[in-house]
């Protein structure tokens, strides 16, 4: 006589092979119905811009904590705001295609080491043709 049980699968197993069978019978079982629904604006994957650049003072060392706006050339309010890290820099993805972008530094509330009060310097344009990287730097005044 044989001290062997039988083996019997867990849920989990039993789970899997079903799926597993339903996979193989229906080919579009495991297709997503959400695929047809899903907002391409937030999907992680789709073609972007993307600018990269970093905030500069007076003495060429870079700043933290400058407000960096961007529009596109052909609109007056900013669409994008953002802020420079701790080595003065920023990266913002836009839409992927021709276009033009204006990028400014607002460093309203600011001060340079010396304590005067640290000035925009000149906005930079960016044109993109398709999906590509730009690196630009925006230079403060006192």
């Amino acid at each position: 006589m044989s001290n062997r049980h039988p083996v019997v699968p867990s849920k989990m197993q039993c789970a899997t092979l079903i799926v597993l069978f339903l996979a193989l019978a229906c080919p579009g079982f495991l297709s997503s119905q959400d695929s047809q629904t899903h907002d391409e604006r937030k999907d992680p994957r789709k073609s972007y811009a993307l600018i990269v650049g970093t905030v500069w003072g007076p003495d060429d060392r870079p700043v933290y904590g400058v407000k960096v706006k961007i529009r596109r050339a052909d609109q007056k309010k900013a669409k994008w705001e953002l802020f420079s890290n701790h080595t003065g820099e920023f990266a913002q993805r836009l839409p992927a295609g021709k276009a033009d972008y204006v990028v400014a530094a607002d460093p309203k509330g600011l001060k340079s080491l010396t304590g005067k009060k640290l000035l925009p310097g000149t906005e930079v344009t960016v044109h993109f043709e398709s999906e590509e990287r730009v690196d630009i730097g925006l230079h403060l005044k006192e």
